[in-house]
């Protein structure tokens, strides 16, 4: 069973969430940031980035950024442009980009769901972002960023969140990059008990985005020892099957000492290859597109050549093995380009599909990268799978759109 609870959040001002909610911290650099806010006194970068209200060389994580982040906080309370509900509720939280529209549940997530296995993970966390986010939580005493949870779509629940929408907002506005968010209070005791009742008969949640933030979440309530409220974190809660991934796309630095002759003649041991394609966005799974040399090339596994014949060994139905960014990682990156662990080398780079081909070709016609690979997105299905079965993906084999605005909740613990 999964245990969500409702919660009394701290939330902006209607009229003041144009201004004050922005992207999460992590998905722009610290000059991006500078700039959006500029001019933006509410802008919660001042939070949840405050190194750009220090001089440009301060390391993002030394001790004064923290204590800026905690100052901004309280500033933006003090000032009333947050303020806290009176009950603990649950809340409905709904993106719209283009024409797609997802609605999420948005509660206090069990930390001990996420140490027990309740709440299952499909990547793996690097020691400094974790330190990263407990270091602002507990100059906060507050979760101000998130965890992106899903779980297998129940219909009940769906048409429950579809009758609660159908009433008056309380929050709606579109951001800048065109995302309308919209937000309504769930705060009668039968609909509170109603969505309690529900995920408690869930027989799992899974983490779409926000590992860094669960972990650092799990890491304050144990050194807390569950005081206060830091034994739950701020989550919303969407259903599966109105999730959108986009594909993280790869880009290399050299050609690891091969001529352009001979990585064309080994990639053709690998794929069949489709000269100048006329999309360079693949159209199904285990098709990539190939920029190089100022073209698209489209790509597609050869099925006649299993994962043993590279020296690995794999079932044909394990999902893990059939993803696309592990099928290019074991039969491409490793033994072509020498890069056997992308986590660490800085010959390869990640790039988000929301940034589309274009910023590929850019990147590699720049003259700073030797080609591109742009992949098909990654199944929520194959992630949940995966994650039940205990495995871990590869890195940056998922990028989910639309992206939850900072400040739209935080939860004090």
């Amino acid at each position: 069973m999964a245990n969500i609870k409702p919660f009394d959040a701290l939330r902006p001002l209607p009229e003041l969430t144009l201004e004050l909610c922005e992207l999460p911290y992590d998905v722009l650099s610290s000059a991006e940031a500078r700039q959006q806010a500029q001019s933006k006194p509410l802008s919660f970068f001042h939070v949840s980035k405050p190194e750009i209200d220090l001089p440009e060389d301060t390391d993002p994580y030394s001790p004064a950024v923290y204590a800026k982040a905690r100052e901004n906080f309280l500033k933006l309370i003090d000032q009333g442009a947050l303020r806290r509900e009176s009950s603990a509720c649950f809340y409905l939280y709904r993106q719209i980009m283009g024409a797609h529209s997802q609605t999420g549940i948005v509660g206090a997530a069990s930390c001990s769901d996420y140490l027990n296995g309740r709440i299952k993970k499909h990547e793996l966390t690097r020691p400094d972002k974790e330190d990263d986010r407990v270091r602002h939580t507990e100059a906060l005493n507050s979760q101000t960023g998130p965890v992106f949870l899903t779980y297998r779509a129940v219909s009940v629940v769906n048409r429950f969140v579809e009758n609660l929408t159908d009433g008056l907002p309380d929050i709606d506005f579109v951001a800048p990059d065109g995302v309308r968010h919209t937000s309504w209070t769930v705060d009668a005791a039968e609909d509170i008990a109603f969505l309690e009742n529900a995920f408690a008969t869930m027989p799992a949640l899974y983490i779409a985005d926000g590992h860094h933030r669960c972990a650092a979440a799990a890491r304050v309530y144990e050194s807390r020892q569950g005081s206060g409220e830091s034994g739950s974190f701020l989550s919303v809660i969407f259903p599966h099957n109105q999730m959108q991934i986009l594909p993280y796309n790869r880009v290399l630095q050299d050609l690891n000492g091969m001529t352009p002759e001979q990585l064309l003649s080994r990639l053709e041991t690998v794929f069949e290859i489709q000269k100048d394609a006329a999309n360079p966005q693949p159209g199904v799974k285990h098709e990539l597109g190939f920029y190089f040399q100022g073209r698209w090339s489209g790509l597609r596994f050869r099925s006649h050549q299993p994962l043993r014949q590279t020296g690995l060994s794999a079932s044909p139905n394990d999902p893990l093995e059939l993803l696309d960014v592990t099928l290019l990682q074991k039969r491409v990156l490793a033994p072509l380009f020498g890069i056997d662990d992308p986590r660490t080398s800085k010959r390869v780079s990640f790039v988000g599909g929301i940034r589309g081909t274009g910023e590929l070709e850019k990147l590699v016609n720049g003259g700073g990268y030797a080609c591109a690979f742009s992949m098909f997105p990654t199944s929520i299905v194959d992630l949940m799978s995966i994650a039940d079965a205990g495995g871990i993906m590869p890195p940056k084999s998922t990028w989910f759109e639309p992206k939850l605005r900072d400040g739209m909740f935080c939860h004090m613990i």
